[in-house]
């Protein structure tokens, strides 16, 4: 098992890859031949010596070029062929490694995974997926949350398609149930587009449950909530939010006065464990869903932890055979 990682995506690269890097070795040595970073070696090499760190363990995989968060993905598949991501997807479609993990430009990873690994037969538009928590013990998968603005209902057919078999992967869950996000319950309800896919989920061999509102995402009405990309990065994004409005707010709180200080002390462990399943570093990366290869897309500001998270994520994906298990269920629904 092989997983390479883009050392200078993210805010915070190369060092939290680094760190995540080196944390998943210590934890995932039996499940691991090795990690790469695909980077500027003299840039990680200098980071880690001042850093102290022991990267001899670790492969680095020299690459000239970066791409950053404002670059424009169409314009560097042309002119930075020796940036990190480009030859990470590239080994990837290779073969030379297992999976990629980029922490870096999403818009960018998404171009690449499309033109450089190529979709699965059959899949329109490749997608990218979230998860949020619920009210139950497992959370709900929403997508699309920014790969697709389209609302094309043969799209989000196959977006529900893709997210039932990574739900299945990730949570070992049989069958799990699909619901369309729409402003009401009533099969009539939404734009033409979202009522041709209503019909679609209907008629397929999913587990599909109807209609569902967006009250109805953190109750985990259904397991696997499918929209287009513009809603579904309005919502991720949204709660991405709350965390740390509620920091804020109890950071407000406890200088009120000594008790609210006290109060404040004795609440966090609660508040922590309680809302933990908002930690997006828990999560680590999502896959890119529909194209040919194991490409997992993390979070720009992701902590080592988050990296650490990714890297697992990546091994436990290029172990799930989710690319052949995605072309099947395409082939019995279409």
């Amino acid at each position: 098992m092989r997983i390479g990682i883009d050392a200078m995506g993210g805010d915070f690269a190369p060092l939290n890859e680094i760190l995540g890097a080196l944390s998943c070795i210590e934890e995932c040595a039996s499940k691991l031949d090795e990690i790469l970073l695909y980077g500027n070696q003299t840039q990680i090499e200098d980071i880690a010596k001042i850093q102290n760190l022991d990267i001899s363990k670790l492969t680095i995989v020299n690459c000239l070029d970066s791409v950053s968060m404002h670059d424009d993905p169409t314009e560097i598949l042309k002119t930075k062929k020796d940036s990190s991501l480009y030859r990470g997807t590239e080994d990837l479609k290779n073969k030379k490694i297992d999976a990629f993990a980029s922490a870096g430009n999403t818009g960018a990873t998404l171009t690449f995974s499309t033109i450089l690994l190529g979709r699965i037969p059959g899949v329109s538009r490749p997608t990218i997926a979230g998860f949020l928590p619920t009210t139950k013990s497992t959370p709900t998968l929403i997508l699309d949350v920014g790969a697709t603005i389209d609302q094309k209902s043969r799209f989000l057919f196959e977006f529900a398609l893709m997210g039932s078999i990574y739900f299945q992967s990730v949570y070992n869950k049989p069958n799990p149930t699909i619901g369309l996000l729409n402003v009401g319950q009533e099969e009539t309800k939404g734009t033409d587009e979202l009522r041709d896919a209503y019909k679609l989920l209907k008629n397929s061999s999913l587990n599909f449950i109807g209609n569902v509102e967006g009250r109805d995402i953190l109750a985990g009405t259904a397991d696997v909530v499918v929209c287009d990309g513009y809603v579904g990065n309005v919502i991720i994004k949204f709660a991405e939010s709350f965390i740390p409005l509620l920091k804020q707010k109890v950071k407000e709180y406890s200088q009120k006065s000594i008790i609210s200080k006290v109060q404040t002390a004795l609440s966090i462990p609660v508040l922590r464990g309680a809302l933990h399943g908002l930690d997006y570093e828990e999560y680590g990366g999502v896959p890119v869903l529909g194209v040919n290869g194991i490409s997992v897309v993390g979070h720009g500001s992701s902590t080592p932890k988050a990296i650490k998270n990714m890297i697992k994520r990546s091994v436990e994906l290029a172990n799930s055979n989710l690319i052949d298990k995605i072309q099947s269920s395409i082939k019995l629904n279409t």
